[in-house]
C-alpha cells in the first residue's frame, strides 16, 4: 500500500495556486480589518483543504448564493464558507478584535512566498508536458 496519495501534477498545481490566492485575501482582509472593533480573524488549514479539495470533499470555490431574479448577480458567501476558521488570538484586546498585525504580516509574507513556488512549480509542470508533446529536436 502506497502512503503517499498520487495526484495529477498538474491538478494539484492549479489547486495549490487557486488555494493559495483565496488564502492571500483572506490574509489581506484579515490586515485591512486589524482596526475594526469586534472582527474576527479567519484562516484555513491549508494542507488539509488542499487535500480535501483534490479528494473532492469540498468544493473549489466558496459556498453559492441562491438568486432569486435573473438580475441578481451571482456570488458566494465566505462566511459560511466551512473552509475558514477562525484564528485564536495570542492576547485578547478591548475592543474583541482578534487580528495581531504581526502573525497575520508573517503569514501573509509566507504564503506570498509558497504562492510564487506554486506558480514556478505549476510552469515548471506545463513545460514538462509541452515538451512531451512537441518531442526533442533531432
Amino acid at each position: 500500500m502506497n502512503a503517499v496519495p498520487q495526484y495529477d501534477s498538474l491538478k494539484f498545481g492549479e489547486t495549490s495556486l487557486k488555494l493559495r490566492t483565496f488564502r492571500q485575501q483572506i490574509l489581506s482582509n484579515n490586515l485591512a480589518n486589524s482596526d475594526t472593533p469586534g472582527f474576527k480573524a479567519r484562516d484555513i488549514r491549508f494542507a488539509d483543504v488542499l487535500k480535501a479539495q483534490l479528494e473532492g470533499a469540498l468544493p473549489a470555490t466558496g459556498v453559492s448564493m441562491a438568486t432569486t431574479h435573473t438580475g441578481h448577480i451571482s456570488g458566494s458567501n465566505t462566511k459560511d464558507d466551512p473552509r475558514l476558521l477562525y484564528r485564536v488570538p495570542n492576547q485578547p484586546s478591548k475592543d474583541n478584535n482578534t487580528v495581531d498585525s504581526d502573525v497575520e504580516l508573517s503569514e501573509f509574507t509566507k504564503n506570498s512566498m509558497f504562492t510564487e513556488a506554486a506558480l514556478i512549480f505549476l510552469g515548471g509542470t506545463l513545460n514538462s508536458r509541452l515538451t512531451a508533446i512537441k518531442g526533442q529536436p533531432s
